[in-house]
């Protein structure tokens, strides 16, 4: 996959040239030399976003149990803290 890199002033003056090389591979677009964004197409967009686990799949959990209802036991019995006089 292709790097093309755009200053911000070309980016702005060149819109169309941008766009057309986000379908090729990422852009990046400089602020002063560094980079400050990233273009690209919205397939590698979708892509991306779909390959990035969530929360349940982190925690190991199957799909559908973040419907789950959970209602904890009271505890019963806590220590409390001492009193000194």
């Amino acid at each position: 996959m292709p790097v093309s890199t755009f200053s911000s002033r070309q980016f702005n003056q060149e819109p169309s040239r941008a766009k057309k090389a986000s379908l090729e591979g990422l852009v990046f677009i400089t602020d002063r030399g560094r980079p400050a964004h990233v273009l690209m197409s919205f397939e590698d967009y979708q892509r991306l976003a779909k390959t990035q686990p969530g929360f349940i799949e982190l925690l190991g959990m199957p799909p559908g149990i973040e419907d789950v209802a959970f209602d904890p036991p009271r505890i019963r019995d806590v220590p409390q803290p001492a009193e000194f006089d």
